[in-house]
């Protein structure tokens, strides 16, 4: 059996030391020990759903389970009322571990957030025994918002992950993925002025919001035609008159958009903003444009700490992960701008792919005996990629 002080190397690659078998084992045991709390603390979080920095009672729970396991909790945290930070060890490695736990509007956990908290909480649990051991501080941050408000950006701004080596979630999906990938995306909210009339009367003397957003929403449609396939614009419009015998004098409208990387989104939104503006131009109205919440960045996963998870999935008896495109949004693509980060999806449908996030469907496949073992591996999953990624830099020291 290998020691702590002789790491095995595996397959992540030539130059990758893992941690012993050993305490792998007693990782996982630890983990598996206090199943039924994380269990209850992912079921009672998916009963109570609530939305983006509403998440008093979501953020308290695992505050609370962290504190009866031994780790100092800091709550609320960096400005923000609903995010806390929870640390525990004193090592001169740090490593993030990512709770997510907002729910959507209406729908409620119909993207499992209540699965990702109870991950990360469980994952940190199982490290806290072994932290000076491996020469780790583990830091679990509580992270509000990540649906809407982009919670992590400003707890990155804010300094919540300064001084971090790697972070680390995972979310539940229809299907596995290692090289996990997203868009960037920016969101845009448009306020057009114009002057009201009665349209028979004096209709010469108004001018017409409504027709200004018109015009935008044309101009919109043609730039579709020239951008790159995974530039993306869409939007609802929120307001354009009450009654069709007055000109309406304010229109409104939130629209998001898409890109591949970053550098590509802020020319999106140029191209995007002249069309609205072009929309105020045409009808002599004034326009205001707004950004609502910070971008959201695109996901740039760590190389070894990929290659340390696809080991880890792979012992655990997950289902050979995808690549796929990118094909969605988070706000942990922040965090990886700055930080190495891992972010693996884990398919909690059992193979069927039956529906994907932010579908109905998906609320009740977030407590399904299924999700709850995505739960569990993920947790043990992060122990360990944790625990690799200590002994890796370690032996590269």
């Amino acid at each position: 059996m290998n020691t702590p002080q002789s790491p095995a190397r595996n397959a992540v690659g030539a130059d990758a030391a893992t941690a012993d078998e050993e305490l792998k084992a007693r990782l996982r045991t630890g983990i598996l020990d206090g199943r039924e709390t994380l269990l209850a603390l992912s079921r009672r979080i998916h009963a109570a759903p609530e939305t983006a920095f509403e998440e008093h009672r979501a953020a308290a729970w695992c505050a609370e389970v962290l504190a009866e396991g031994g780790f100092e909790v800091t709550a609320p945290a960096f400005g923000l009322d609903t995010a806390f930070v929870a640390t525990c060890g004193g090592g001169p490695l740090t490593v993030a571990v990512v709770c997510e736990y907002d729910a959507l509007p209406d729908l409620g956990h119909a993207c499992g957030h209540n699965l990702i908290a109870a991950a990360g909480v469980g994952a940190a649990l199982g490290l806290a025994p072994f932290a000076d051991r491996l020469g780790l501080t583990v830091r679990v941050v509580g992270t509000p918002a990540e649906e809407r408000g982009a919670g992590k950006a400003l707890l990155l701004e804010a300094g919540a992950f300064d001084g971090v080596d790697a972070a680390m979630m995972v979310h539940p999906c229809p299907f596995e993925v290692a090289e996990f990938r997203s868009f960037a995306l920016g969101t845009l909210s448009v306020t057009y002025t114009g002057r009201s009339a009665h349209p028979s009367l004096n209709a010469h003397e108004g001018r017409n919001a409504a027709d200004a957003l018109t015009v935008a929403q044309v101009a919109l449609g043609l730039l579709r035609q020239q951008l790159p396939p995974h530039w993306k614009v869409h939007g609802v419009t929120t307001g354009a008159g009450t009654r069709p015998n007055l000109i309406p004098d304010r229109a409104t409208a939130e629209y998001e958009i898409r890109a591949s990387a970053a550098e590509d989104l802020r020319e999106l939104r140029e191209r995007v903003e002249a069309c609205f503006r072009g929309g105020a131009v045409a009808t002599g109205c004034e326009v205001t444009l707004e950004r609502p919440e910070p971008d959201y960045l695109d996901f740039r996963g760590d190389p070894l700490l990929i290659d340390l998870w696809k080991a880890n999935a792979a012992r655990l008896g997950r289902a050979a992960p995808q690549t796929p495109e990118p094909f969605a949004c988070t706000d942990m693509g922040n965090v990886s701008h700055v930080v190495p980060s891992i972010h693996p999806v884990l398919d909690i449908t059992g193979g069927t792919g039956a529906c994907g996030p932010h579908q109905p469907g998906f609320v009740d496949a977030a407590v399904s005996a299924e999700a709850e073992q995505a739960l569990l591996d993920g947790a043990v999953g992060m122990a360990w990629t944790a625990a690799d990624f200590a002994a890796a830099k370690s032996a590269r020291a």
